[in-house]
């Protein structure tokens, strides 16, 4: 038991560690060379590590920007959080050992499911199988479900996502990448299809659909076209108006000795530079991963597809992930305001999951309804991932978790399955 919980908590759960001996074990399969074996294995480790990299620059960057918002704008509420829910499960609750054995169990059932079904994806995002397992453990705990059967059923549930939620978005994946060698691996994907329905019912039609990615700009505003600089034209007045809002008080605790607007205006272009290395990442991980893959799936599961976190997508339409990710934004404070006057929750925007969950979203919805249907698509997306978060925080204040909450809605959704059907039917029997 030692050795299997080593192995979760100190491998399975690393995830740039994961691929890599992944990328290994094809290469392996392959009977390729020591040196090719190696270099691939390491290449794929260091650009998994880079793309992590630029994702923590983002992170740090939207953390900052959460607290100067808040701030700013006088807000209180609950802030979705799946890690303090899964702090408190394991050190309250003492669930930590059967959160680590059914993340075990979803990768085994994942396997199991792309073997011996048409659905040929093997979900290799780490740090969503962990969320899955935390919330089907947490939830199937509450629905009275102990031991072997809590762990069997958490992973067949969470394995069932892990094929099915990249099965559905996969129809999508290949219009946008051009090639079905790689899969979408992000337990937001139910959000990403109803913006693209969205987007496909409101957007353009036809040979008249304009994709934001041909946006069209005068003579004088041509460095636009550049990626990172329209990036920055966005982020730098975003960043700096919020800061001022929040005032130099509140400001100074963050930036120390820096003045505070001078420190916003830092902090809006480390956004921009995570945003250019996680690209790069991206970049190197896929030159890797995929002629790696075949190895398995030629030996283990015939035709297999890698699914990978979100941002493997940004760069086939960097333009809509920014349009995604301001538009979610929009739509999740409409929803913050609009919600409690239903007797919901008050539900603060995850700018995380807005800049993440949002652009890939962005892409989804530009693909099927161009410029306008992004736009829409993005603020109904934004209403939608805060309604979800609400409707769990009684239930969540019913089981002792109080003010807490989790996004990404495929594991809402896998919790709400608990609730709403599996611990009824427990409690019947």
């Amino acid at each position: 038991m030692e050795v299997v919980n080593f192995i979760i908590q100190n491998i399975l759960t690393q995830a740039s560690i994961t691929v890599a001996l992944i990328a290994m074990l094809g290469l392996i399969l392959q009977k390729k060379s020591v040196g090719q074996i190696i270099s691939g294995s390491l290449k794929t480790l260091l650009g998994f590590m880079v793309l992590s990299a630029g994702s923590s620059i983002i992170v740090g960057s939207l953390t900052y920007f959460g607290k100067i918002f808040t701030e700013g704008f006088h807000m209180q509420g609950i802030i979705p959080s799946i890690e303090a829910i899964n702090g408190q499960a394991m050190n309250e609750l003492g669930l930590g050992r059967d959160i680590a054995l059914t993340f075990l169990a979803i990768f085994v059932f994942n396997i199991l499911i792309a073997r011996f079904t048409k659905w040929k994806y093997i979900f290799l995002t780490g740090q969503a199988i962990l969320w899955m397992s935390t919330m089907t453990t947490v939830f199937g705990y509450f629905a009275g479900l102990r031991g072997a059967a809590l762990i069997l059923v958490g992973g067949f549930i969470g394995g069932v996502f892990a094929v099915a939620m990249p099965a559905i978005a996969q129809p999508f994946v290949r219009r946008i990448t051009g090639m079905d060698e790689i899969a979408l691996g992000h337990f937001c994907t139910i959000g990403y299809v109803l913006e693209a329905g969205v987007a496909k019912l409101f957007g353009e039609k036809g040979e008249k659909k304009k994709s934001v990615e041909d946006l069209k700009l005068p003579a004088q505003f041509e460095f636009l076209q550049d990626t990172y600089l329209s990036l920055m034209v966005v982020m730098v007045p975003l960043y700096i108006i919020t800061a001022a809002f929040a005032g130099q008080e509140f400001g100074s605790t963050l930036s120390g000795s820096t003045n505070y607007i001078m420190f916003a205006f830092i902090q809006s272009i480390q956004f921009v530079v995570g945003v250019y290395v996680l690209l790069a990442g991206v970049r190197l991980l896929l030159g890797e991963i995929v002629p790696a893959f075949r190895g398995i799936a030629m030996r283990l599961v015939p035709n297999a597809v890698p699914a990978l976190d979100c941002p493997v997508l940004f760069p086939y339409s960097p333009n809509a992930v920014i349009v995604g990710f301001i538009t979610t934004t929009i739509g999740s404070i409409i929803a913050m305001f609009v919600l409690p006057v239903f007797g919901w929750a008050m539900i603060l925007p995850g700018i995380l999951t807005n800049f993440f969950a949002g652009g890939t979203a962005g892409i989804f919805g530009n693909l099927t309804g161009g410029r306008r249907g992004a736009i829409i698509g993005g603020i109904v997306h934004g209403f939608f991932i805060t309604l979800l978060p609400a409707l769990l925080v009684t239930i969540f204040n019913n089981m002792g978790f109080v003010n807490a909450t989790a996004t990404d809605v495929d594991t809402v959704a896998a919790a709400l399955l608990y609730a709403w059907i599996i611990g009824p039917i427990m409690k019947a029997f």
